[in-house]
């Protein structure tokens, strides 16, 4: 397993603050009213996170990042799976990363599956959150081992995982 750190520097200010290096543009720009709810996928915004639960009548409506990454077809993570013992799995291979994703999402209502595309000799999965693709690179890296890479790319918040076996 290997991973890209480049990009990463020591934070230094005299006021113990800094300054975020990432401008991720689908994190709220101040704090949301509570509760929230989204109006696409009825995730609700509660005690500072996204939840599964059944929103108030009252709730504001405001869409959820996932929803609005999915709106706009720009995902946070890349997860590129092929080789030859991809292809001849592929079908048991798919349903690990699909089981990985729902228990994610149960818990975390922001981690999901945007698409997966089929491409000559790769699968490639695209998430809503950078922690789903490492997670799933992970979790495909200890049930089949092969190779598995972690691309970072700080300025964007955009992870690329590639695993190949």
């Amino acid at each position: 397993m290997s991973y890209t750190t480049s990009g990463f520097g020591k934070i230094t200010r005299h006021d113990n603050l800094f300054q975020e290096r990432v401008h991720d543009a689908y994190k709220a720009k101040g704090k949301l009213h509570e509760p929230s709810v989204c109006p696409q996928c009825g995730a609700v915004f509660h005690e500072g996170r996204w939840q599964w639960l059944t929103a108030p009548a009252d709730a504001h409506q405001e869409i959820c990042p996932a929803c609005h990454r999915i709106h706009d077809h720009y995902p946070a993570g890349f997860l590129s799976m092929k080789g030859e013992f991809f292809q001849s799995h592929r079908d048991e291979i798919m349903h690990l990363v699909r089981h990985h994703e729902q228990r994610e999402r149960q818990e975390h209502p922001l981690q999901r599956i945007m698409a997966v595309e089929e491409k000559p000799g790769e699968t490639l999965v695209t998430t809503t959150d950078i922690h789903l693709a490492r997670d799933i690179g992970e979790a495909l890296h200890h049930a089949y081992q092969g190779e598995l890479e972690f691309h970072y790319n700080p300025e964007q918040n955009l992870l690329r995982v590639n695993w190949e076996h």
